[in-house]
């Protein structure tokens, strides 16, 4: 294997081990109650190799590059025939990982989903962060989806169809959290509530007739 093949490994298993130390002490202490040291410390690097990987505590649930950004806009290049935008947007949706209509296949990932819905939900200092990542996600759809159906949804119509998805599963994900008398959750738990109810706030989208099509 060449020497930039193992350099390669190397950060991607370190980088792996201070997610898995963050996400780990999240879930037991609570995201404003961990500190990066903490995490450091978990993950067996110094803060300087901490960041060297991650800009800050944040970065660890809003990733910059976002990996879920590119997921969706991935998943609107390869429609299928026949498909609506409404499909084509929320399997974007699922493929971005924060709507858990599906089973994500890393256990890692459905718990850093899970802990960035709840977190930037519940903790202020987050919310601002959470919140510029959602328009900025939200736009790139948006504009991937106008692309790819023109003839259907000009820019203000793919920018409202993502805007009411989107926001009909955050307003729903508030509530869900706000009636949550602890902390973070254990992360299967809450990752099952997350997927009941976006399931049932987007059954609506599932179930439409498309237009001139009969019931």
């Amino acid at each position: 294997m060449p020497p930039s093949a193992l350099r390669d490994r190397k950060k991607e298993r370190t980088r792996r081990a201070i997610l898995l130390a963050a996400v780990g002490l999240f879930e037991a202490r609570g995201y404003e109650e961990t500190t990066v040291a903490e995490i450091a410390a978990e993950a067996e690097v110094g803060t300087r190799t901490f960041f060297n990987y991650f800009a800050s505590k944040e970065e660890l649930l809003f990733p910059e590059p976002d990996d879920r950004v590119r997921a969706a806009v991935a998943a609107i290049a390869t429609r299928r025939p026949g498909e609506r935008p409404v499909e084509v947007l929320l399997r974007a949706l699922r493929a971005a990982g924060d709507n858990p209509a599906e089973h994500l296949a890393d256990d890692l990932d459905s718990r850093i989903a899970a802990l960035r819905a709840q977190v930037s939900r519940t903790v202020p200092a987050v919310s601002g962060r959470a919140a510029h990542a959602q328009l900025i996600a939200q736009r790139e759809i948006a504009r991937h989806l106008h692309g790819a159906f023109p003839h259907e949804l000009d820019e203000v119509g793919a920018a409202a169809l993502v805007g009411a998805v989107v926001g009909a599963v955050s307003g729903a994900l508030t509530v869900l959290f706000q009636q949550a008398k602890h902390g973070i959750e254990d992360g299967e738990r809450l990752h099952r509530k997350i997927h009941e109810t976006t399931s049932r706030v987007l059954q609506p989208w599932l179930t439409a007739t498309p237009a001139g099509q009969p019931n």
